[in-house]
């Protein structure tokens, strides 16, 4: 099993998106041999827009995402790791967060839908995928 961390675009990706983003995450969520990670703060990324706007479809689509996933519990551990994450890389405080979660799970790799020009791709010690460049 390869112990992967899903960040909050290809949630979305898969159950909102159109064309190849919503094929590529479809094709990474439904992979049998991955094994999920996440953290609090995806699902506040992800859920607060669907459960408002009542996109029952949205909010179910997460929720079995969510009852599957291995969470990262947030502690004061895992915010100074995400703090050392953001200066060495220049990742904004959520991407820090996650980074932070990912590695302190064991997983083997990040997959984003972040283009691999941004800051995420500067981190070391994980894979970083980014669905825009499969």
């Amino acid at each position: 099993m390869t112990r992967t961390f899903i960040d909050s675009g290809v949630l979305i990706a898969a159950a909102t998106g159109r064309d190849v983003l919503l094929v590529r995450a479809l094709a990474v969520l439904n992979a049998p041999e991955r094994e999920f990670i996440t953290n609090v703060f995806v699902r506040m990324e992800v859920l607060p827009k669907a459960v408002y706007f009542r996109r029952q479809d949205e909010v179910a689509f997460y929720e079995t995402f969510f009852a599957s996933a291995q969470f990262v519990p947030v502690s004061e551990a895992l915010i100074a790791q995400a703090h050392s994450e953001a200066c060495r890389a220049g990742l904004r405080a959520l991407d820090a967060l996650h980074i932070a979660a990912a590695k302190a799970s064991g997983a083997e790799e990040f997959i984003t839908t972040e283009r691999p020009t941004t800051a995420l791709f500067r981190v070391i010690g994980i894979r970083i995928t980014s669905l825009r460049a499969s």
